[in-house]
């Protein structure tokens, strides 16, 4: 017997309000796998779109770079 004919044959002799309950469950099991797909996915797309930004922020000159003061 596969596990998908096992739960059938399980969740078909609980009463209808368990089976409900089940189903909430299964619904919120699914909900919870998306938004854990969904951070994984923004936090990669936040790196790589941050990415080389520090060294954006380093000035392309210094003081030994200057010729002439006032």
């Amino acid at each position: 017997m596969s596990r998908a004919q096992k739960i059938y044959h399980e969740l078909s002799q609980l009463p209808e309000s368990a089976q409900n309950e089940v189903l909430d469950f299964i619904e919120y099991l699914k909900e919870k796998k998306s938004r854990s797909e969904t951070k994984e996915w923004n936090q990669f797309s936040l790196s790589r779109a941050m990415r080389g930004i520090d060294e954006e922020n380093e000035p392309e000159y210094d003081h030994s770079d200057i010729k002439e003061s006032v």
